[in-house]
């Protein structure tokens, strides 16, 4: 799952950064508006979280810039304008949740997981298909009630493809959703993390349809 942190206090960037990279996002995190705006114009994200007070272009502008695009995914405002009409502005001009700084790393994961979930039609917090389970927050996985152990890459590949289960999705598109800018994945890292899979979860969980991408059919 892949989240465009807009945030312009180095600290607190960075902060954010590390503990939502822990937390199994990737994070791409940008410090002012307008390359907030150029991010989310040119590249697919599963979310944004969103600083009001930016450099350049103020983060409700960015906001407007997008609901603008036709662009749906998630926002999530987080700032320290802590008075009603700001929230009231923020909530009315597109945003899809509104928290004030300072906040629990465990509790902004939740509301991330939460607000894809939702943007994805799906109620129930975990992912099931066949025997097959994934609990997003404790990034657990089982086959048959049994628990088996993954890599990061591995449950983000994994996740991406039984969020999408039954659409086909292009190496580039899993890609963007388990790497960030600054990961330099090796050329034939998705290709190793889809073999792992199959190894673990059974050799046709998993489909390869040859020059279009990999699936996990319904």
């Amino acid at each position: 799952m892949r989240i465009l942190l807009v945030e312009d206090d180095p600290q607190l960037g960075d902060g954010l950064t590390v503990g939502l990279r822990q937390a199994g996002f990737a994070v791409d995190w940008v410090k002012d508006g307008v390359a907030a705006d150029q991010a989310l114009a040119t590249e697919t994200f599963d979310l944004v979280v969103l600083d009001l007070g930016l450099p350049k272009l103020e983060g409700m502008e960015v906001l407007k810039r997008v609901r603008a695009r036709g662009q749906a995914l998630p926002a999530l405002i987080l700032t320290a304008r802590d008075a009603t009409a700001d929230k009231i502005a923020g909530l009315d001009s597109g945003a899809d949740d509104y928290l004030v700084k300072p906040i629990d790393l465990d509790e902004l994961a939740a509301r991330i997981r939460a607000l894809v979930r939702r943007a994805a039609g799906r109620a129930e917090p975990v992912l099931r298909h066949g025997t097959v389970t994934l609990e997003p927050a404790s990034r657990r996985v089982t086959v048959a009630d049994f628990a088996i152990e993954l890599s990061a890459r591995e449950f983000a590949v994994l996740h991406a493809l039984m969020e999408n289960a039954g659409r086909v999705m292009s190496r580039a598109q899993l890609e963007s959703s388990i790497y960030g800018w600054r990961d330099e994945p090796d050329s034939n890292a998705l290709e190793v993390h889809i073999h792992h899979l199959r190894k673990k979860l059974g050799t046709d969980f998993i489909k390869t349809l040859r020059g279009v991408g990999y699936m996990i059919p319904k």
